[in-house]
């Protein structure tokens, strides 16, 4: 008989033989002194220690192999088997420990064969029908069997019958879980690992309870894992029993159960592939998951969690959610998939004091109402989730509601992305390791990205006051940011771009911080301010939109301090239409039109700015545009100085209305290098101009026509290319 017969003959024939490895193994080492002679087939014995078992084509993977011992051995006898296994192998046949006074006696050969010269493949065969713990005792018995009871195909095995898993699922501490790739991991047996952290669960699995319970000699061993058919069963028993409250979630469609939260149990899915897609939570009557107080440190995760009503019109229920979150409770939400169908309650609902959830990686999408809602004084942080194609608000955050939310990705929506009113506040923010991040870094990432949504990205209304830091709000199908009627908040450090209609609107007594943004690409205008607007809007970059890079208009009153406004596609800042405010320090170049446009009785202060490079004019005031008296105008163009490179100039155009004529104060400017007249007079308008540098222009230095007038203060110096001042009737 070849070598892989008798082995093979030894596991499946010799059943009792082989009932006494697995229970010898399933002991202490001294355990395996049971077996005696006449336990191993003798034909075994001949065949290995015959003459033929150095030629034998049975070649498994195996120790060194000690030379063969029998009860009495002979001397002669003795050396040829050592002989034999050195010539064989290259190694020295041990020697015989020595212990105390007396010489141990030679090992059983039933010992020798289990420990030495079982096959690996074998071994690893009988270890394939043992059970976590009693792998866990073959690993004691000696250091081969150690290596091969650590086999991570065999914990894999395991794992995947208990868990379903196909990845490990890391387990470090309380309220963390994520999947990894063993390849990666650097842990030698990550199924093994993750098996001590998941061990004592209880499971829902429908059909299996009664099977496990059933069979307590198949499953011997696994007393710390309980089996319930339904989440509700599961929910009461590991109550009962003071359980450690871990609950696995296994494959399948769970409806209607009522699922109350009022403990700090973790619920997870457990399934193959792609978790969340396998565990499946709906309700058709009630709020699918309800977390009451008491629930502060509750988890669930990796499942899809649905409310499906069957009747989805708001005639026959009131609003139910799929998750609802109630006061002074903070469950952990991680990994779901959350779906509602229902057109009156939001998927997420989370009101109250004391309401303070975790929700991350979740996807909150193709909902028909509001994604996730937050009211009532709730709080809570919410990152990195998938917010989209909902029908409402992504997110809708009202009533001194205060979230943190970061990282998220909000898009699609057929609504507003992120609506906030009625004192509602949210911080989109980093941590503050990641607000320690340098700027300039290319690592550099915005919290996060809200894009392609129907209305504007982000809307601010009724007092709400909402901090928005480092996030790209882009590509809105209406505009990117819109703050109206008496919406404050602060917009700090965001990119906007490509929205369709303004970067920033904001209007009706509204008075928001727009500080260090970057506005661009905007098929409209960059910042646009109107119906009495107002907001302070300093050290942003505003370029390359497609309309005025700024617009103020219907009695606004925004103050504009130190932002680079150029590259515009027209004007770089245009007050129209009774349009105010104070534009200063700012630093306005290469645009399409003037670098500033001032008309309709529009009366801003305009001071200190760099005005240069434009195509067209620097400062052109016209159609009852006024400089009021009291107003200064101290620009300092490039170098201090008002210029242009290609057609920079300054004129003034009044209307002829009597009563608001251009009156108007331009003092202290340097006019130079002017395609036309530096200052332009027209149609009855008497500006007061005092302390000017008007030089190097390519035409008249200052153009005085159609009913013009003017009072003209001494240490003037005009040394225009015509050198003269145009006057004419």
């Amino acid at each position: 008989m070849c070598t892989f017969s008798c082995s093979f003959y030894v596991c499946c024939v010799y059943s009792d033989f082989s009932l006494k490895v697995l229970c010898a193994l399933a002991k202490f080492p001294f355990s395996l002194f049971l077996l005696t002679d006449d336990d191993v087939p003798a034909d075994m014995v001949a065949e290995e220690s015959g003459p033929g078992a150095q030629n034998s084509p049975y070649q498994l993977r195996r120790k060194t192999l000690l030379p063969k011992r029998t009860a009495c051995p002979t001397k002669s006898s003795m050396e040829g088997a050592s002989t034999s296994a050195t010539e064989n192998f290259g190694h020295r046949a041990k020697r015989a420990r020595v212990s105390g006074k007396s010489q141990d006696l030679s090992a059983a050969p039933a010992e020798q064969y289990l420990q030495e010269k079982l096959p690996d493949e074998v071994v690893l065969k009988i270890f394939s029908y043992l059970l976590e713990q009693d792998l866990c005792r073959a690993a004691c018995v000696c250091k081969r069997f150690s290596e091969l009871a650590n086999d991570p195909i065999l914990w894999k095995r395991l794992y995947m019958e208990v868990f379903e898993y196909t990845r490990p699922m890391m387990h470090p501490e309380p309220g963390k879980f994520y999947q990894i790739n063993p390849e990666e991991y650097e842990h030698p047996n990550p199924w093994k690992e993750s098996f001590q952290q998941l061990y004592k669960g209880a499971h829902v699995k429908p059909g299996f309870a009664e099977h496990f319970y059933s069979n307590p000699a198949r499953y011997k061993g696994r007393e710390n894992m309980l089996y319930y058919d339904t989440i509700e069963d599961a929910l009461g028993g590991v109550q009962e029993a003071h359980f450690d409250g871990l609950i696995f979630v296994h494959s399948g469609i769970y409806t209607d159960e009522w699922i109350y939260i009022e403990s700090p149990i973790t619920m997870i899915g457990a399934a193959p592939g792609k978790v969340a897609d396998k565990v499946i939570i709906e309700n058709t009557r009630d709020s699918t998951f309800v977390f009451m107080e008491g629930s502060e440190d509750a988890y669930v995760g990796y499942m899809t969690i649905r409310f499906n009503p069957d009747d989805k019109s708001a005639q026959h229920h009131n609003a139910h959610h799929c998750l609802e979150i109630t006061v002074n409770c903070s469950p952990i939400i991680d990994h779901c998939i959350i779906r509602s169908t229902c057109t009156v309650g939001s998927a997420v609902c989370v009101s109250g004091q004391g309401a303070c959830p975790t929700i991350k990686h979740c996807n909150i999408s193709d909902c028909e109402n509001v994604g996730l809602y937050i009211t009532d004084h709730a709080q809570g942080i919410y990152e990195d989730n998938e917010i989209s194609n909902n029908a409402l608000a992504g997110i809708w955050v009202k009533n001194h509601g205060n979230p943190i939310i970061r990282r998220n990705h909000i898009h699609h929506g057929r609504d507003v992305g992120v609506f906030t009113f009625d004192h509602g506040m949210v911080m989109y923010m980093f941590s503050f390791e990641e607000r320690n991040i340098d700027v300039g870094n290319p690592r550099y990432q915005y919290s996060c990205n809200i894009h392609r949504n129907r209305i504007a990205g982000f809307e601010v209304k009724a007092y709400a006051n909402p901090t928005v830091v480092r996030c790209e709000i882009h590509h809105g199908q209406t505009g990117g940011i819109y703050v109206h009627e008496k919406g404050r908040g602060q917009f700090i450090e965001n990119k906007i771009y490509a929205n369709n209609f303004a970067g920033i609107q904001i209007r009706t007594n509204s008075c928001p911080i727009v500080r260090h943004n970057k506005i661009h690409d905007g098929q409209h205008g960059g910042i646009y301010v109107h119906e009495k607007g107002q907001g302070v809007i300093e050290e942003n970059e505003v370029y390359s939109n497609t309309l005025a890079g700024v617009w103020v208009t219907t009695g606004s009153t925004p103050v504009l301090r130190r932002n680079r406004i150029h590259s515009g596609k027209q004007v770089g800042v245009y007050f129209y239409d009774n349009g105010h405010g104070v534009l200063e320090d700012n630093d306005i170049y290469n645009h399409m039109y003037s670098g500033v446009q001032i008309r309709t009785g529009s009366n801003p202060k305009i001071r200190r700015n760099k005005i240069w490079g434009g195509q067209n004019g620097g400062i052109l005031v016209y159609n009852s545009g006024r400089l009021v008296s009291q107003v200064y105008l101290e620009l300092f163009m490039f170098c201090n100085i008002i210029s242009s490179r290609l057609l920079s100039f300054l004129i003034l155009i009044f209307s002829t209305l009597p009563s608001i004529l251009g009156l108007g104060f331009i003092e202290d400017n340097e006019i130079f290098d002017n395609a036309m007249a530096g200052v332009w007079i027209k149609t009855d308008s008497n500006p007061t101009l005092r302390r000017n540098k008007i030089h190097d222009g390519r035409d008249g230095g200052i153009c005085i026509f159609n009913g013009g007038r003017g009072s003209f203060f001494p240490y003037w110096h005009i040394l225009n290319i015509l050198d003269k001042s145009l006057i004419s009737d």
